[in-house]
């Protein structure tokens, strides 16, 4: 069974309508509010274990067991530096953790960058496709009443064709002369805004597709590197309390069961708003009902734009794997 795409899911049949691009857009700043999120939750983290170690650095040199002699007092010794010892480790644990929050943050704002430009133009093709569309129904709406204008003329000539005024005769065929040319002016300007239509739909099209294939391949980064951050977070409270391990170990077994194609899946079956594009707007013959794209221009097939390259590399992105057995430590880049 063929994987859902956002490409093939984020369309509608109403030509000025953005809501499967809209949609795309919401989900990928509700990412970027919850990789904020993630990052906030992290300081707080890395603040409560920076004041956790200062205390105990400095309760480690609070006076006690100085009266002790020998083997006591050596146990007293070791007590205090090993107090101290773990203050120390609480220290360099939010040293840590902020390292992690840098990189997050780092993240956030080179996908929020590499958004822009796409953002801005599929904005101005939605707002290009809307404004002609209108453009081209004034357009038909003129042809059609410039038609009916000459159908009339027309038929007062004929009429007046047994009236011996030729002054009266004159004026009717001049009516009648200037409402063909009115017609045929009409006619030449709504089949031309027809096919500048199309032009611009197709080319939206063409930019749509890549629009929808980039934010995919971002929301996969955006959710492989979250589900990353907190797994190297989770490594990193375990080592410095191994008492607290289990706790940890639930996060891990969670963020074990976390599926990039499954959350795809979900937002999709959630948010789909259609899986067929709008329709061209045919050019419709006022006199023979006939209906298509008018004889001087054919269609344009639909070309796939590339994907652009975040990090200027020539390979694919890879995506680490967790399996279930390599959880309790990993390296992160």
């Amino acid at each position: 069974m063929r994987e859902p795409r956002f490409r093939d899911n984020f369309w509608s049949t109403d030509i000025t309508s953005s809501i499967g691009y809209d949609n795309l857009i919401q989900h990928m700043n509700d990412g970027r509010k919850t990789c904020k999120e993630l990052e906030d939750f992290i300081k707080q983290r890395a603040s409560i274990e920076e004041k956790y170690g200062k205390d105990l650095m400095s309760l480690s040199k609070k006076v006690c067991g100085q009266n002790e002699l020998n083997t006591l007092k050596r146990a007293f010794d070791v007590f205090k530096q090993q107090m101290e010892n773990v203050g120390l480790l609480h220290i360099q644990l939010a040293g840590s953790l902020r390292e992690e929050v840098k990189k997050l943050e780092e993240f956030r704002e080179k996908q929020k960058d590499q958004r822009k430009k796409l953002e801005h133009c599929m904005e101005n093709l939605h707002k290009q496709k809307t404004v002609f569309f209108k453009k081209t129904i004034e357009s038909k709406k003129t042809y059609e009443q410039k038609c009916k204008e000459k159908d009339e003329a027309e038929q007062m000539l004929n009429r007046s064709s047994g009236i011996s005024n030729s002054r009266q005769q004159d004026k009717l065929q001049s009516k009648a002369n200037q409402s063909k040319q009115s017609a045929e002016d009409a006619d030449r300007t709504y089949q031309q805004n027809v096919l500048t239509l199309e032009k611009i739909r197709e080319e939206w099209q063409s930019e749509h597709i890549r629009t929808c294939e980039f934010l995919e391949k971002q929301d996969c980064e955006r959710i492989h590197t979250m589900r990353n951050a907190m797994w190297v977070h989770a490594n990193q409270l375990s080592q410095g309390c191994v008492s607290s391990d289990e706790m940890y170990e639930e996060i891990r077994k969670v963020l074990e069961q976390c599926n990039i194609q499954r959350d795809l899946e979900f937002f999709i079956d959630l948010k789909r708003t259609g899986d067929t594009a709008p329709a061209p707007i045919p050019y419709e013959n006022y006199y023979s009902g006939q209906r298509g794209l008018p004889p001087s221009r054919a269609p344009v097939a639909t070309r796939r734009m590339p994907l652009p390259n975040p990090d200027n590399s020539a390979s694919e992105p890879q995506y680490a794997t967790v399996g279930e057995n390599n959880y309790s430590y990993i390296r992160h880049h």
